[in-house]
């Protein structure tokens, strides 16, 4: 990934890369994104792309391993979210779903991973301390809640499952309040010009629909260079 792309990809929605992607295989149908309404820390904080660094959690059940395995694990989650291929975002799976009522997600835990060098997470699960959370870091989750019940990590590196998407670690991900998506290694190198190609042709339709005078016949117009300028 390129500093041009990955700039990209944080200035367009993940609508936006969805349909780029499809632009990019030539075909209807991909299909590697989220499913269900999910909800952003930040809705207007614009969209967060890397490469996921994975986990899973629970929170319901206070955990029945001994303390220092569960410290060490704790310690070992950590570890691996320093580490690995920037940009990151975490992306953790609450195995409480869909009665998740721990929030691993507030002000703390996202101040470190900030700190750490994730640039958001992205959860099935619960967040909480709305409007404290760093800025800079969004978080699209499943839920917002008050407590962090029994929280405690299950999982490190392994493939998680958020609304539909298995996500493995490593994969590419981009998120934003419309939900998440894993952007297949084998259109990176197309994508930038999907995404810019998708831009300026979608502004065929956009542009003659904002003017004065518009009607069936303008319509007709444009949509023709539209559906001429996506084959």
């Amino acid at each position: 990934m390129t500093p041009t792309l990955l700039e990209l990809l944080r200035r367009v929605d993940t609508p936006t890369v969805c349909n780029a992607i499809e632009v990019a295989q030539g075909k209807r149908g991909f299909d590697r994104f989220t499913r269900g309404t999910m909800l952003c820390s930040d809705p207007d904080g614009g969209a967060m792309v890397g490469y996921a660094s994975t986990a899973k959690i629970a929170a319901v059940a206070p955990p029945t391993e001994p303390a220092e395995v569960i410290k060490a694990r704790r310690m070992a989650y950590y570890k691996h979210m320093s580490e690995g291929p920037r940009p990151a975002i975490t992306v953790v799976e609450d195995l409480d779903f869909p009665d998740c009522i721990g929030a691993f997600w507030g002000e703390i835990n996202t101040t470190v991973h900030k700190g750490l060098g994730t640039s958001g997470a992205l959860t099935n699960g619960v967040m909480r301390d709305l409007g404290d959370l760093p800025d800079a870091f969004p978080v699209v989750a499943g839920s917002v809640g008050p407590s962090h019940g029994f929280v405690h990590v299950r999982e490190i590196g392994t493939e998680v499952e958020i609304f539909g998407l298995r996500i493995r670690d490593g994969d590419l991900v981009h998120a934003d309040r419309h939900g998440a998506l894993v952007i297949p290694t084998e259109v990176i190198d197309q994508l930038e010009n999907a995404i810019r190609k998708l831009l300026e042709t979608e502004q065929l339709i956009l542009e003659p629909a904002k003017q004065d005078g518009f009607d069936f016949e303008a319509f007709e117009q444009a949509w023709a260079a539209f559906e001429a300028a996506r084959t």
